[in-house]
C-alpha cells in the first residue's frame, strides 16, 4: 500500500509540473468526445455522458495497478 501511495503521489506530482506543456495542444480536448460518448441534446436540456472515456481511464487505471501488484 505504501508503494502505490508513493507512485500514486509522483505521478500526481508529474503531471502538475508538466500541466502547462501537456495542456499547449488539441489532443487532449479529444477526452471526453470519444466515439461512444453519450450526448443528448434538446431544447432546453443537455446530457452527456462520457461512457468510452470512462472505460478507457478504467482500463489504464487497471493496468497500472495490474503492474504494481506483481
Amino acid at each position: 500500500m505504501r508503494r502505490l501511495l508513493i507512485m500514486a503521489g509522483l505521478l500526481l506530482l508529474a503531471v502538475g509540473v508538466l500541466w502547462p506543456w501537456l495542456t499547449r495542444g488539441t489532443w487532449w480536448k479529444h477526452i471526453g468526445h470519444l466515439p461512444g460518448d453519450i450526448h443528448i441534446e434538446r431544447e432546453g436540456f443537455s446530457f452527456h455522458f462520457p461512457l468510452m472515456t470512462c472505460v478507457l481511464i478504467s482500463l489504464l487505471l487497471s493496468a497500472i495497478v495490474w503492474v504494481f501488484r506483481r
